[in-house]
């Protein structure tokens, strides 16, 4: 099943100076969940900082555990704001 997930960075709190360092290291754990298919697609926000990514997971509770498992997440310097179960376009079906 296939998850959006719309994150958004907790720019309230703390300073682009406090991201800095971690930024890296969230792109990593970015990566390994894309090789692992996890993460199927992403995009930086247009409207602020933050992401949305398309997960694929078994359930709401392991996309969750997805974006759980981001350091920026672990920090509390990320925000989960929504996640969203996407089911298939049924314009798309038999008629």
């Amino acid at each position: 099943m296939q998850f959006l997930a719309i994150s958004r960075m907790r720019t309230d709190l703390y300073t682009d100076a406090d991201f800095a360092p971690m930024l890296e290291v969230e792109a990593q754990r970015v990566r390994t969940l894309y090789v692992e298919g996890s993460v199927r697609q992403i995009w930086s926000r247009g409207d602020k900082r933050g992401a949305c990514s398309i997960l694929e997971a078994d359930s709401a509770d392991a996309a969750h555990a997805f974006i759980e498992s981001l350091p920026l997440v672990k920090a509390g310097m990320l925000e989960l704001e929504n996640l969203v179960p996407l089911l298939p376009y049924r314009g798309f079906g038999p008629r």
